[in-house]
């Protein structure tokens, strides 16, 4: 649970500083029309004239990470500013009345914490009804500015300290961190132990977070505890299907498919140990599995597009994980350790998106005053040939581009 990844040398890093007023705004009004909508140079643009940016690079691989909007990493590419920008941005929060519920700015890797339901539930104050009206997301993961604290040859630091009250009515001090760093071609090979031919392009990043007890009282099963969550929003298309594999001999079920109601069986399948969950971005669909099932990775393919997304991360199956839903009467201590959602339509026809999420969660933190708990969490993208995307998509998802598609014809 407090392991820490060291990776090597990283390339150079660059970091860019713009105002936020209205003449900077426009200006990048100005400058986005340079570059297609959906490319990285039209997202650089657009969110440098809100933000002092920290772009880390390897070559043309590129990750916008943000201190003010909550240590996020914003977006990707593999290919430079013209490149395919892979994290979903949502353009018109930033400029509107802020949300007192959520401030939905969107982020390839944004990091929250839960739980957000439950007896000890981070999002509703204590004895309040749980539901939409009364759910608020605590400012230090919603809409306040983290504190950048270092930048240095392909990482950054940011760290946040905040306090919250949960359900059961206690306090917690807490001390927030996110090391962000660029992984270059062959670190990913490394990581993944797989070969790159000069068909592929990449890029990967890999977040280490962590969260430390700042308070004076030891965090344990009466008090409730927090746990870190990554969270990547990512731009769905017509032909995108996530995959998770999937431990085939752990005892109870393989997910929990009924956040938002039931996910239509033509919309997710599981056999043969793996997982399947169509994420076109057009029927809202949330589930989760537990931690004696999952193996620790998780994935999606767009076929419209030819990228495969990889995302590995920390899990502990003996550990506790925390129960997320938005009711009191479910064991707080049953939860899950990665979860997946497909947005869509609401009852009224509003939609925030489209976009999807691949997310992993850590253990509880029960942690005594000064200690820490660490997650990591590394996302990867590939574009190329079939075949060699293929290759990948076989040796990490253990399932062909083929049958990925197949599924839901």
């Amino acid at each position: 649970m407090k392991r820490i990844c060291l990776l090597g040398l990283i390339p150079a890093l660059a970091v860019y500083s713009c105002g936020q007023n209205a003449s900077k705004q426009q200006a990048a009004a100005t400058d986005t029309a340079n570059f297609a909508k959906g490319t990285f140079g039209y997202d650089s643009v657009f969110l440098s004239s809100r933000d002092s940016l920290v772009i880390l690079s390897a070559g043309n691989s590129r990750v916008i990470v943000s201190p003010k909007y909550q240590g996020k990493v914003f977006t990707s590419t593999a290919d430079g500013d013209t490149g395919k920008s892979f994290g979903w941005i949502n353009y018109k929060a930033f400029d509107g009345k802020p949300d007192e519920h959520m401030n939905a700015y969107g982020g390839e890797d944004r990091l929250w914490l839960g739980p957000e339901g439950g007896p000890f539930s981070l999002y509703f104050k204590p004895g309040t009804k749980m539901e939409f009206d009364n759910w608020h997301t605590p400012p230090a993961i919603d809409n306040q500015a983290w504190k950048l604290v270092s930048a240095n040859g392909g990482e950054a630091t940011l760290e946040k300290t905040t306090e919250m009250l949960n359900y059961a009515n206690t306090p917690l001090k807490i001390k927030l961190a996110r090391r962000i760093k660029i992984l270059n071609s062959e670190d990913a090979q490394k990581e993944l132990a797989i070969t790159l031919g000069s068909d592929v392009k990449t890029v990967a990043f890999t977040t280490q977070n962590a969260i430390t007890n700042t308070g004076d009282k030891a965090w344990d099963k009466t008090t409730g505890a927090p746990c870190l969550w990554n969270l990547d929003m990512l731009t769905p298309s017509d032909k995108t299907v996530i995959v998770i594999p999937y431990n085939e001999k752990a005892a109870g079920n393989v997910a929990t498919t009924n956040y938002f109601g039931q996910i239509p069986p033509d919309r997710v399948k599981f056999d043969k140990g793996i997982l399947l969950f169509k994420a076109d971005g057009k029927s809202r669909g949330k589930l989760g599995m537990p931690p004696v099932r999952t193996k620790g990775v998780a994935g999606s393919y767009d076929a419209q597009n030819n990228v495969l997304t990889i995302t590995t991360f920390d899990v502990h199956p003996n550990e506790t994980y925390l129960n997320q839903e938005w009711r009191t009467d479910k064991p707080p201590f049953v939860g899950d350790a990665v979860n997946a959602y497909n947005d869509g339509p609401l009852a009224n026809g509003t939609q925030m998106g489209p976009f999807y999420e691949l997310e992993s969660v850590s253990p509880a933190a029960f942690l005594k005053p000064g200690e820490k708990l660490v997650h990591n969490h590394t996302v990867y993208h590939f574009t190329g040939s079939r075949s060699a995307l293929n290759a990948i998509s076989f040796k990490i998802l253990a399932i062909s581009l083929d049958d990925i598609q197949a599924a839901f014809k």
